[in-house]
């Protein structure tokens, strides 16, 4: 079912040590219930295509989050507020987590949530996707090519301090994945890396990966778009929080 009328807009949600922080949320009109889906947005920035995504969600019948990870390192225009946040070594995997669960606090506050809470992320934001459903209380996940789910002891620091891929025993719900072949972080054989650890640790999960597409092919303000794989992988999308999201 979708929903032609809907209501947008930035709110504020505590966030990580308290922290106020903004946050697009977007829903349909009327009582509801509707499932919850908390949008991590992408490295360069909680950006228009981000909260065109939460409106996308909206109009599919589900109440759709995106806080700003990058909310602490403005003001400024996206790009340069991503370029900040970059020079500081990334968003941190703790930070990540408090901001994340204060948006799911705030669905599920709300009258018209239905109770069920996904999470789906796009580039960093799909490999801080794996993190969120390793740690906290989500009822499935979504992550769109994220990288460096596969880390080297060499690419750990302060702020990732563990790679995701070790954090597969914890992962506590049904897990899809979106890839492009042609796509470098995540590479094929990292994809490959990351299945092998959810089969050997018997979690549920679907990866599908798409020939002639790279990273970030949902994106259609950008070069790397793919019109059929796109549309495909959101159908893959939409099948899955409907399968567990649900009331």
């Amino acid at each position: 079912m979708t929903y032609e009328g809907m209501m947008a807009e930035t709110e504020r949600v505590q966030g990580h040590n308290g922290d106020m922080i903004d946050a697009y949320m977007a829903r349909p009109l009327g009582a509801g219930p509707y499932p919850g889906v908390v949008l991590i947005h992408h490295m360069p920035g909680w950006d228009e295509a981000s909260k065109e995504m939460a409106r996308k969600f909206a109009y599919h019948g589900y109440a759709c989050i995106s806080p700003s990870l990058h909310h602490r390192a403005g003001p400024g225009s996206v790009d340069d507020v991503a370029a900040r946040v970059r020079t500081e070594g990334g968003v941190s995997d703790a930070q990540c987590l408090g901001d994340v669960d204060g948006a799911i606090s705030h669905l599920r506050s709300l009258p018209y949530h239905n109770g069920k809470v996904g999470v789906i992320g796009f580039c960093s934001g799909g490999r801080q996707t794996v993190v969120v459903a390793s740690n906290l209380d989500v009822d499935a996940a979504v992550d769109c090519w994220g990288g460096r789910v596969i880390m080297g002891a060499d690419q750990l620091s302060e702020n990732l301090p563990v790679a995701p891929i070790d954090m597969t025993p914890d992962l506590r719900c049904p897990l899809l994945g979106i890839f492009g072949q042609e796509d470098r972080s995540p590479s094929p054989a990292d994809v490959d890396q990351h299945e092998a650890g959810l089969k050997e640790h018997g979690m549920t999960y679907e990866f599908h990966r798409y020939e002639g597409a790279g990273h970030g092919f949902f994106a259609v303000d950008r070069a790397s778009y793919r019109v059929e794989q796109a549309v495909d992988g959101w159908r893959k999308v939409f099948a899955w929080y409907e399968q567990h999201l649900s009331a």
